[in-house]
């Protein structure tokens, strides 16, 4: 353990990428119980002495959602009555993060509610990768740390010497040009957009591509992939305007229902791209799938926060 006042503790979530930033940060996670009661009730017990400690919680709102954010909020309340010095929530993946508005009426915004819930439980301070709709930093009143996935993803690509004018970075939505056009400056690719409509959730239609696809390497590059169903029709729509070779990267494989095997059986897909920000079950992830580790991304970002260091100046190289 680290002589200093720095804590790392794990919900339920996923203690594996606990453990992984931990012995990153040179410590070990805080021993708690965290078990359920007969009837389903959270129940936790921190069994160290947390008084005056800087404290980081690792818990993707990942699903189960509402058990994840559940157990999130009775950690924190732990915690506070502990007398933690202060209190970081670390959510590599921020569940309802999509629910940030109102598109039709007598719609809640569930993001803004669950921001609300994790500041009054105690929250201190949050850590974020990928936020959904960047404007989510807003609904907090405290500070949030938003960490990128696009520069693991690229340093992956150009270690795998896909790059160069050949390439094109495909933003699956208008929602998320900013995301590829950042991916397409670090890989000095080309840049295309797929424009589509969205009659329902989990539900899209592709209207058309704008820019030049044919003959390229296309990545696709979102934020999280779900069902999948929205993925694999954009890339059937690249690869009827004959793109050469396509991989799909995401930060947060969500992986409901039946994606995993339609991206797998998905004859035009290459290969798929996520992180561990959320755990997947052992044997889940099919063979097109490679997965790249947030850990010592986030056990930096731990670091400079614990510290009062920059944590922009993790993303200098890329901006």
């Amino acid at each position: 353990m680290r002589d200093d006042n720095l804590r790392v503790l794990a919900g339920g979530a996923n203690p594996k990428l606990a453990e992984d930033i931990a012995r990153q940060l040179n410590t070990r996670l805080v021993k708690m119980l965290l078990t359920r009661f007969s009837d389903g009730e959270v129940r936790v017990k921190i069994e160290e002495s947390m008084r005056g400690m800087d404290v980081f919680v690792i818990q993707p709102t990942s699903a189960p959602v509402n058990e994840h954010v559940m157990e999130l909020l009775i950690i924190l309340d732990a915690l506070r009555r502990a007398s933690v010095d202060r209190v970081t929530v670390v959510m590599p993946y921020y569940g309802y993060a999509r629910q940030d508005k109102k598109v039709k009426p007598r719609e809640p915004i569930a993001a803004r509610l669950v921001a609300d819930l994790i500041t009054l439980a105690g929250a201190n301070r949050v850590l974020c990768i990928d936020l959904h709709a960047e404007q989510i930093q807003g609904f907090f009143n405290i500070p949030v740390d938003h960490l990128y996935g696009g520069p693991l993803v690229a340093d992956y690509l150009i270690s795998q010497k896909v790059m160069g004018p050949g390439v094109v970075v495909v933003s699956p939505d208008e929602g998320g040009v900013g995301r590829a056009q950042s991916l397409a400056q670090q890989l000095d690719a080309g840049l295309a957009i797929i424009h589509k409509r969205r009659p329902e959730p989990n539900r899209s239609e592709v209207v058309s591509v704008v820019g030049d696809v044919q003959g390229k390497i296309c990545i696709v590059i979102d934020d999280m992939i779900d069902t999948g169903g929205s993925i694999v029709g954009g890339v059937e729509a690249l690869k009827l305007r004959g793109a050469e070779r396509i991989l799909v990267a995401c930060t947060h494989g969500v992986l409901s229902g039946p994606a995993v095997e339609r991206l797998q059986r998905c004859e035009a897909v290459e290969q798929v791209l996520v992180t561990d920000s959320i755990a997947q079950p052992d044997g889940k992830l099919a063979s097109k799938f490679h997965c790249l580790t947030v850990a010592p991304l986030l056990a930096e970002a731990i670091d400079r926060i614990h510290r009062g260091a920059s944590v922009s100046e993790l993303f200098l190289p890329y901006i």
